[in-house]
């Protein structure tokens, strides 16, 4: 089964836009790093935990590697680079929205998806159609999410044909 990693911004895109459970039913494996689960979601999405979020540990190389990120990179969040060396020794892709994130998980080699990618992907395998994803945009901007917008409406419009 294919997993990813996720940082907090997209699950809380995805939350807001109200597609939990439709990511949910890809049939793919979300998790987040347990640091990350105590210190950000768990007092107000512990229900996560029930739709099927896992929460990982990092063995204790993957905290040294941590900490060896932070010295590299000074922008990205101590909890965003546990999510960045999580996905790495757990070889698969990141999910996050966060540009200095991003930009860490490229130049270390990890491969990064979005939320739009994740939007995409629930229209593409029939979870959701695009007019639930319109609806889902809608609700992400009105709550101040940040995405490139025109590129997220624009997949939309492909994808109708």
């Amino acid at each position: 089964m294919l997993a990813f990693i996720s940082d907090a911004n997209i699950l809380i895109d995805v939350e807001v836009g109200g597609l939990m459970a439709p990511m949910f039913s890809l049939g793919y494996q979300f998790a987040v790093p347990d640091v990350l689960y105590f210190e950000e979601l768990a007092e107000h999405h512990a229900h996560w935990r029930d739709m099927g979020l896992i929460v990982k540990s990092l063995p204790s190389e993957g905290v040294a590697r941590v900490q060896a990120l932070s010295q590299k990179y000074k922008h990205p969040s101590r909890n965003d680079l546990f999510a960045l060396a999580l996905a790495e020794q757990a070889q698969c892709p990141l999910l996050t929205g966060d540009a200095a994130l991003r930009s860490a998980a490229e130049t270390e080699q990890v491969e990064v998806k979005g939320t739009i990618w994740l939007v995409t992907e629930m229209v593409r395998k029939h979870c959701i159609t695009t007019t639930v994803a319109r609806v889902a945009y809608k609700a992400m901007q009105e709550q101040g999410r940040r995405l490139p917008w025109e590129l997220a409406y624009s997949m939309l419009k492909a994808m109708e044909g």
